[in-house]
């Protein structure tokens, strides 16, 4: 029990420092595309919460967001300070809500995914059923992050942030919608294969190993 507990934690550590080096070193983690960041760093908090559990997966996904947070204060892009509230462009700056945006839906990416992923392992049949709960665990992982993070833009900065953003929408949501489909959906296919093939040889390792 012991020697279980520790891996879980080495391993955990391992995730937390490919966490820290995606969110630092430019594009590996984050690819920016102008106002808005695409991510995959969603994919080691995945993975953790579904290999070691969804406290761990909500540690992780703590790291990810201080990540983000960090990575808003010290570089930024046009629209930050909906991630960091120390960052401030012209009038539009960063606040509580920032904070919140920045830390809610990452924690909840961990216990959402390690949710989809068992409970769809008791309903799905056949030899398929492997694969299918890890692809979609790591796409519903991955769209927790999104949908979370851009509703919450809406709700808390609405027309600040479509204004930060050169007004390239005429509505907040439509700005919002364009982010979710153009980024958010291919986020969650590039999750839902990574975690499908990254988890089975994992979960193959931990079961035989």
């Amino acid at each position: 029990m012991k020697q279980t507990k520790t891996r879980q934690m080495v391993f955990a550590g391992v995730l937390t420092g490919l966490i820290i080096v995606m969110s630092s070193v430019p594009v590996l983690g984050y690819i920016p595309l102008g106002v808005i960041n695409a991510t995959i760093i969603q994919v080691p908090v995945i993975i953790g919460a579904i290999l070691l559990g969804p406290k761990y997966g909500a540690f992780l996904g703590l790291v990810f967001g201080l990540s983000s947070m960090l990575k808003n204060t010290f570089a930024p892009n046009a629209t930050s300070f909906v991630f960091s509230p120390f960052y401030q462009v012209g009038e539009y700056g960063g606040n509580f809500y920032s904070v919140l945006i920045s830390l809610v839906p990452r924690i909840l990416i961990g216990p959402v995914s390690w949710g989809v992923y068992r409970g769809l392992r008791k309903f799905i049949p056949g030899h398929l059923k492997e694969t299918a709960s890890l692809a979609a665990a790591g796409a519903a992982g991955a769209l927790t992050n999104t949908l979370l993070v851009m509703n919450m833009i809406y709700l808390f900065f609405g027309e600040s942030y479509l204004a930060a953003g050169g007004g390239a929408y005429r509505t907040v949501y439509g700005a919002i919608l364009a982010i979710i489909a153009g980024v958010g959906i291919p986020e969650a296919i590039v999750s839902a294969v990574l975690t499908a093939l990254i988890c089975r040889v994992m979960l193959s390792v931990m079961r035989h190993g």
